[in-house]
């Protein structure tokens, strides 16, 4: 897609963004390097950043696979997700889960 940007403002745009998540990053290597105990909130607040960034991943994928929303039972991805989420509930296992959600997928895609 063409922009009006010229090619020193986007590379600009980059070397600013990757220096300001560096920066980022650092500070709290920084920060937990120079205390001696990570404060009770902020530990449990970190717990829940792993299921956070993964259901940031994963949910636009199962809820809009085309670009567009399709909650329809038509929708394969989510069809199998919401399968594999309910193993994942149920049994707390990874294995299980992939190996249901995988299977669940193949036979709506190839089977039915």
């Amino acid at each position: 897609m063409p922009t009006d940007y010229n090619g020193t403002t986007i590379w600009g745009v980059i070397l600013v963004a990757g220096a300001l998540t560096f920066a980022i990053r650092g500070s709290f290597i920084y920060l937990f390097g120079r205390i001696d105990e990570v404060p009770p909130l902020a530990e449990r607040a970190l717990k829940y950043v792993p299921p956070a960034v993964f259901a940031a991943l994963v949910a636009p994928e199962l809820v809009a696979p085309t670009g567009t929303i399709d909650l329809a039972l038509g929708n394969e991805q989510l069809v199998a997700g919401i399968v594999a989420a309910i193993v994942a509930w149920y049994t707390e296992n990874v294995l299980a889960t992939i190996g249901v959600g995988m299977a669940v997928l193949w036979l709506l895609r190839f089977v039915v």
